[in-house]
Order: C-alpha cells, then structure tokens, then sequence
C-alpha cells in the first residue's frame, strides 16, 4: 500500500513555517543552542487557550493546526505523536515548586501538563478528536515510532487520514545538563560553520513537525512514503552499510536508483566519522545534504528532515538555504534519509515522488 504525505509542517530555529517559498536563507546563530523560531500562533490557536499553553504545547498544536489546514482536513482519524523529552519546561516547573515548598501544597497544573501525552491530547482537545492517539517516548526513536504506527492504521485499514508528528524542546536546565555529560560544545559555534568544527559535541536543538499521512492519492500530495526501518547499536560500519542496502533490496531498488540522500551529520566530529565512512563507501556515487547545521541536534530531529524532503518534492527543488555537494539529476525521484542519535538509534526513511 502507498502512503501518502498530504501535507507537512515544521516550526524549526530557520524559517520553515508558514506559506512557500521557505528556506531562502539560512539563520545564523553563534551559540551552541539554537532555538525555535517562534511564529504568531493567534492566526492558528484561539488567544485564550495559548495563555494556557506552555511553550511546546503552542509547538505541538501550532505545528499540527497548520498541516492539517494544508491538508483541508478538520478532523483526523487518529493522531500519532513522538516525543523524547516531553514537556521539559512544566516538568522542571513542578520539581522547582515541591523543592521549594517541602512537597507540600503543590499546584498539580505543572504535573499535569509534564507528561508526555501532553501534546497529543491538547491538539485532540482542541479538535475534538475522539479517535485513536497514541504518544511513543523511545529515546531515539519516537519519531520514526509514530510514523511506523500511522502507516501500520493506514495499511491496516484502521483509518484513512492519520496526523503524525514529533515535538521536542531545550531548555536552560536541560541543556546544562546535557552539555555537562559532554553532547553539546562547550564553546559557541556558528551553525554556518558547523561541519568545519572540529571540536567535540554539537549543537542542541528543538522543533516541531507533523504530517498528514493517507493511503488515497491526491493531487496535492507532497510525496509518498515508501518505507521507514530502524535499527540499534549496529557493531561498526559494514554493518551500517548492509543494513542500508538489503533496506534497499527489499523494496527492489538500487542505491545508484536514489537521487538524493540526507544525512544526519551534526558537526560533532565522533558521531559524523560515521557519515563520512558511508561516503567513501556505499554513498560514493551519490548527492548528499544535511540538516542538522539548521535544526540541531535533538532525539526526533529525522522529523525535520522527513519535512525536509517533503519540502523538496512538493517544490521540486533543494531550498537555497541548503549545502549540498552537486546533484546529479534534474528531476528527484527517491529521496533517501539515514540519521542516528548518539550512534545508537539509527533510521532509514525512503521517500519518492508521488
């Protein structure tokens, strides 16, 4: 069965919300942080729910309200969400206050906005959704968790439109944390020069994107997913590379047959000797672009590139502000999208035109 990616929308720390064209030029930042770039969600969210709202909540249903108002859909069938962190800034909010007051007389809001279905009942709440939703907290993979569940609802005739999504933020005491178990650089960096870092760590991130997923063909359809697999701790990189291609056999296609391939590097120079083996190797012959100089790094950061690559389909081009090394073809046909997180969590996401 195809599956279809009716529309997409993503709130990133680069200009990929609202209408086209987006990503003209890359937004610089000289940090080792970069935050989303926060849109006017009154246009999308009643004003007196968003004074209710934390901040990744206003993400979650901001991003959400608009794919599905692309997509001209009130309602889905059912909505799928992926989250690692979850709702870190409520969650730090309710430590501070049963600290502070000897876990004594706490205000339960805090907690209950903490947890991490949070996201994907306030978008069914403001929907009134009452269908099936479902939220994965797998580290690494929560994302592609998500997507495998709406595709598995789809296949299984179980709905017919279903809102996938991922929603992850950084926060002041999140990112001191991280960045003492050494993920992040310890010294500013632009994100401009990400790759040409040498220094250990990357840059922190956050974002948002959602995507309406049906098994009917449309004519407004962005592309079509073709297949999403993942796979944990891979022993060294042979194995990486036979994992990418029986991915690929299994679906009959080449990796000469793939156009374009995106890659999860993210400037810590550890985690991209990965990548940089797989383009000597199995890439050799083909285009490669990354993402992760404009998002940062995050545990469902694959989402952005899945908006990524839908993005390129929908417009038929690479959007300026993206680096990439020579492509080959004129017109995309398949796109391929290998990321990692942390070297542990690996995915592969096969997409093509519709």
């Amino acid at each position: 069965m195809n599956i279809y990616i009716q529309a997409a929308s993503a709130i990133s720390p680069q200009q990929t919300f609202g209408e086209s064209p987006l990503l003209i030029e890359r937004k610089e930042y000289n940090s080792n942080r970069l935050n989303i770039v926060e849109p006017d969600y009154r246009e999308l969210i009643d004003p007196k729910s968003i004074r209710r709202m934390s901040r990744i909540i206003r993400m979650g249903v901001g991003t959400a309200t608009d794919c599905l108002n692309k997509a001209g859909i009130k309602s889905p069938d059912a909505i799928v969400t992926g989250t690692a962190y979850g709702c870190l800034a409520d969650t730090g909010v309710f430590l501070t206050s049963m600290i502070e007051q000897d876990e004594e007389m706490l205000p339960p809001t805090a907690f209950i906005q903490s947890t991490h279905n949070t996201v994907g009942g306030q978008i069914a709440l403001m929907l009134q959704c009452h269908g099936y939703n479902n939220t994965f907290v797998h580290r690494g993979f929560s994302f592609e968790s998500a997507l495998l569940d709406a595709m598995l609802l789809l296949q299984e005739n179980d709905a017919i439109n279903v809102l996938a999504g991922s929603v992850d933020e950084i926060t002041d005491i999140s990112h001191a944390v991280l960045t003492r178990f050494g993920f992040y650089k310890q010294l500013p960096v632009s994100n401009l020069s990400l790759f040409s870092s040498d220094s250990k760590g990357t840059i922190a991130g956050e974002g948002a994107a959602f995507f309406l997923l049906t098994s009917q063909p449309s004519a407004g359809a962005y592309a079509k997913l073709d297949a999403l697999t993942t796979f944990y701790k891979p022993k060294d990189t042979n194995e990486i590379e036979q994992y990418i291609l029986d991915f690929l056999a299994s679906h009959s296609i080449q990796i000469d047959d793939i156009d374009l391939v995106i890659t999860g590097n993210n400037g810590d120079h550890k985690r991209d000797d990965i990548y940089k083996q797989l383009k000597r190797s199995v890439f050799i012959n083909n285009s490669l672009i990354h993402f992760k100089d404009l998002c940062g790094e995050y545990p469902t950061a694959s989402s952005f590139a899945l908006w990524l690559a839908a993005y390129i389909f929908k417009t038929g081009k690479v959007p300026a502000a993206i680096q990439y090394e020579g492509l080959k073809k004129d017109k995309l046909k398949r796109i391929l999208i290998y990321n990692h997180y942390l070297g542990i969590h690996h995915s592969l996401q096969l997409v093509s035109a519709c």
